[in-house]
């Protein structure tokens, strides 16, 4: 019997020794916080620049298909279509050669990067989409749109440096800029970015027209596709890369904006 009791005041006794003290429970919850707290900007910083890196990617393979491109049509880059006339703030392609996300215009006709799709990224069309966007979209559902309605990319693209609202009947539409030889930007310094992250803000009423902001990277780098096939990523300090069209006056002066920001890409190494 004094043995059986023994056995029982040590199980309870050993019982007693491996609970939690309140104290000690909350010390553990302590201690898991703060290791939660160093983790997990930790985990997001590495995140963000795993996105980085695979926005990069896409920019190199998108280097590559204009390059390819350019071989197969005489040094020149991919450029046009002919714009349609400019009927509405929704057309994002007011004249031929301007820069822009597009990749099909409003009748779905390839435009911009979109002319790569049929033979130098049809195995890989998802490229021309940053893998780190600021607003939802579907890559797929863009690029079902493609040969149906206007769809847009994640880049802009340079396309041939204009900038009017409409072609003129006096200045015939460019239809061909050589990759070996794009000339000088306005700034008198040589055309060197051909693709970069959109980073576009505007009036939230403008949605209508389905124009909305297009932004990457929580806005504080941009990605630089370069002529000669190498990208660089960029900081966004004071916005240098964002077209900012908040202010209703500068809407008029959105494909000055956009080519200002390729012109400042210009100047990165």
């Amino acid at each position: 019997m004094q043995s059986v009791m023994s056995c029982l005041f040590i199980n309870r006794g050993n019982h007693r020794y491996s609970a939690f003290t309140l104290v000690e429970l909350l010390v553990v919850i302590v201690v898991v916080a703060i290791l939660m707290g160093l983790l997990i900007p930790a985990l997001t910083l590495a995140r963000a620049s795993a996105r980085k890196i695979s926005c990069m990617s896409n920019l190199s393979q998108i280097g590559i298909a204009i390059h390819s491109y350019s071989f197969e049509y005489n040094d020149s880059i991919p450029i046009g279509p002919t714009a349609p006339p400019f009927l509405s703030p929704a057309d994002f392609y007011p004249s031929t050669g301007a820069p822009t996300s597009l990749v099909s215009l409003r009748n779905g006709e390839p435009v911009g990067l979109g002319l790569l799709l049929r033979e130098h990224l049809h195995q890989q069309p998802k490229v021309l989409f940053c893998p780190d966007p600021d607003q939802y979209i579907s890559a797929d559902a863009e690029l079902a749109n493609v040969g149906i309605r206007q769809a847009q990319c994640s880049y802009y693209y340079r396309h041939a440096s204009v900038t009017r609202l409409f072609d003129s009947p006096t200045d015939p539409p460019p239809y061909h800029v050589a990759l070996t030889n794009l000339g000088q930007n306005r700034n008198g310094r040589p055309i060197r970015a051909l693709a970069i992250d959109t980073q576009f803000l505007c009036p939230p009423d403008l949605a209508e027209f389905n124009v909305k902001p297009r932004t990457h990277h929580q806005e504080k780098f941009a990605n630089i596709l370069f002529s000669d096939g190498h990208v660089v990523s960029s900081l966004n300090a004071d916005g240098w890369f964002t077209v900012d069209l908040c202010d209703y006056t500068y809407i008029r002066d959105a494909f000055d904006k956009i080519l200002e920001v390729l012109e400042h890409a210009d100047e990165e190494q």
